[in-house]
């Protein structure tokens, strides 16, 4: 009797034990169930995904990302990956309904041994849909209504998403350390490699990261727990679990990739950009695949051929003297694809990138564009100008007196030879006679200078303007592509995370192919001058570099067409050269403006120029500038443009002349050494 009534106290105590606890469960899942974050939007799970930046040749250059990540879908993902984080994170995944109940019994009892000294392994009993709960909806704090909340989310999850589904979104969530999220960043970041060739022993040190994903020593005894762990489950042999174990693990040093030095100022020039026509979300968090139009081999030696003639110059300075600084940028003056960029000595030093976005004066790199105006106008490149001394009065009462750098005047010589030898008495007297906004208007127009220029005046048409590296050879390509206003592209095409192409680098003035020379114009656009006139400056600037003051630039076996630059007290130096299918300029200065000193010149720009150009142009055939139709040519002294038949005394050269116009009479005597003196305000 005792015993019976024993057993009905017992179950009654069990049954109304059960209803209330049944009870209770409700109550709280009425509670904290009814507030809950809409779990169904991971159905379309599409999380924060790394924006990665490629060279041309498909190499990676940089990652943008608050969070890394790649993301890698179930199918995708190796079984033994897999495998690796079941086994240590939640063993019972493929049988529980979100939350193990087993599994918490079973971390009650160790958590306790260890507690009391017993040799038993501290363990969690949170699941992996658990995981995916905190991770997606709540936050970390350790509290009961928190993990009630987890507890409920994790049962929806399980009802609402097949098990594959719950394992995408928490291999792909979770943190691995050195921001890297989910397995596919990490499997880069540590290994340099995709999740598809990862090899057991890095399957298990990737599953070990949860736990310990700053402690690289504790991630590799984690890495054999999880190996132990794999045969307790029989996902692997003994043998083979040894045999991962005993792997050398070729982790990325420093658990991080550093970009190339030699790309972060055209990187970050990317960046700039891309942040201000897609903004910091789409950039940082929408995984884009950005094909930009650098090219490795031409950017490698961009950077070292800039590098080294800073490095000669700064070499023989003081230690406590402000270093020189430069840049080099190269493009296609056909599309405007720009193949290098260096803005600096070192990114690391100074982020400011003097190809883009340092203002200076440009000194005699100006004169094309005045000399251009005059050959537009009907002038031949062999027409007289006179080389003699100006004198005048500024607008501020002091006396002017231009001069040429050797201090000489040479009386009458042709447009061509005061060009080639960037004479600056000469540039004076064609400005005077073109007048100061018509000279300007074409430096304008080929968009050297903005065509909102306050105050027009004419040092500004001799050089004292200011722009950019960029803007310049932006305008010299005018010259060689047929006299089209080509705008410098950073990025051939962007895709989002499907693959769908976003945009990129529009071509909108030619149709370019690498096998198709000249390019095949599509545009209606107009171009900035006609033809002859751009090729008559083109055969010019050629001179130039053959028997000018850019000698130095001269690359042996092609075709090079360029023009230096120095402005007052050597201040500034430039050079802007191309040939046929590429164009570079080079830009060398102090960030604060001083005199470069005894021996610096242009010359030292034209060296870096020969220095890339000779690599750009190694593995290509020389080819001629195109010559338009309508031009003659015939044979002239370079010194008084009169037919070499008629004046056979001196340096010979091919003259290029359009209809009407002719090589000049034979002189009579000796060119005069100085000339009247004329006055005005200047």
């Amino acid at each position: 009797m005792k015993f019976k009534k024993f057993l009905r106290i017992l179950l009654n105590i069990l049954f109304w034990g059960f209803t209330i606890g049944i009870a209770a469960l409700a109550v709280l899942v009425f509670i904290y169930g009814n507030d809950l974050p809409d779990y169904k939007k991971l159905a379309t799970y599409a999380p924060p995904v790394a924006t990665r930046l490629y060279a041309s040749d498909g190499s990676l250059l940089i990652e943008y990302a608050e969070e890394r990540r790649v993301f890698i879908d179930y199918d995708d993902m190796p079984a033994q990956l897999v495998n690796a984080f079941v086994a240590a994170e939640d063993q019972n995944f493929w049988t529980h309904p979100g939350i193990d109940v087993q599994g918490i019994m079973r971390a009650l009892v160790n958590n306790g041994l260890h507690m009391m000294g017993f040799n038993a392994r501290f363990s969690g009993a949170s699941t992996i849909t658990q995981q995916v709960a905190k991770n997606f909806f709540l936050t970390s704090e350790r509290t009961i209504s928190r993990k009630i909340k987890e507890a409920i989310l994790a049962l929806r999850l399980e009802r609402t998403f097949s098990k594959e589904h719950i394992l995408t979104l928490y291999m792909n969530q979770i943190y691995l350390g050195s921001r890297a999220y989910g397995v596919g960043s990490a499997a880069l970041m540590y290994f340099n490699k995709p999740v598809s060739d990862l090899t057991l022993s890095e399957c298990a040190f990737l599953a070990a990261l949860p736990k310990a994903p700053n402690n690289r020593d504790n991630a590799i005894e984690r890495r054999n727990y999880v190996l132990r762990r794999m045969v307790e489950e029989k996902y692997i042999t003994q043998a083979q679990a040894d045999a991962a174990a005993a792997e050398e693990l070729n982790i990325n040093s420093g658990f991080t990739a550093q970009m190339d030095e030699d790309f972060q100022y055209f990187a970050e020039d990317v960046r700039r950009q891309l942040l201000e026509t897609l903004g910091r979300e789409t950039l940082y968090n929408q995984g884009l695949y950005i094909k930009t139009t650098i090219v490795p081999e031409l950017q490698h030696a961009a950077s070292a051929a800039l590098n080294k003639e800073l490095d000669r110059y700064n070499s023989v300075r003081g230690e406590n003297e402000p270093k020189l600084q430069g840049a080099i940028i190269a493009m296609n003056p056909h599309t405007g694809r720009i193949v290098a960029m260096s803005g600096g000595r070192s990114f690391r030093e100074s982020s400011f990138n003097r190809a883009t976005q340092a203002m200076r004066q440009i000194g005699s790199t100006i004169k094309p564009f005045v000399y251009l105006a005059a050959l537009e106008r009907g002038t031949s490149p062999q027409a007289l100008i006179l080389d003699a001394p100006i004198v005048g009065w500024r607008e501020n009462d002091t006396l002017w007196k231009p001069e040429n750098y050797d201090k000489k005047f040479l009386g009458d010589i042709p447009l061509r030879f005061a060009l080639e030898t960037s004479r600056n008495v000469p540039a004076v007297r064609l400005v005077q006679s073109l007048g100061v906004e018509n000279a300007i208007e074409v430096a304008q127009r080929f968009g050297v200078y903005p065509s909102n220029l306050p105050n027009v005046n004419l040092s500004l048409a001799l050089g004292s303007g200011e722009t950019t590296l960029q803007r310049l050879v932006q305008g010299y390509s005018a010259f060689v592509n047929g006299g089209y206003l080509i705008q410098p592209k950073l990025v051939d095409y962007i895709q989002d995370r499907y693959g769908h192409t976003l945009g990129g680098n529009s071509v909108d003035l030619v149709k370019w192919q690498e096998d198709l020379l000249p390019p095949e114009k599509i545009s209606d656009e107009q171009p900035l001058s006609d033809p002859q006139s751009l090729y008559q400056m083109v055969s010019i600037l050629q001179g130039v570099v053959e028997r000018g003051t850019g000698k130095q630039a001269r690359v042996p076996g092609h075709t090079i067409a360029g023009k230096t630059g120095t402005t007052n007290d050597v201040k500034d130096i430039w050079f802007v050269g191309f040939s046929k299918n590429l164009i570079a300029g080079v830009y060398l200065g102090f960030d604060m403006p001083a005199p470069l000193g005894r021996g610096a010149g242009s010359h030292m720009a034209a060296r870096v120029f020969a220095d890339f150009m000779k690599t750009a142009l190694a593995n290509e055939t020389n080819q001629p500038f195109s010559v338009p139709d309508g031009l003659t040519f015939m044979r002239v002294n370079r010194m008084s443009g009169a037919s070499a038949s008629d004046d056979p005394n001196g340096t010979i050269i091919t003259e290029a002349f359009k209809p009407g116009q002719k090589p000049n009479p034979a002189p009579k005597k000796s060119q005069a050494q100085s000339g009247p003196v004329v006055g005005g305000v200047f």
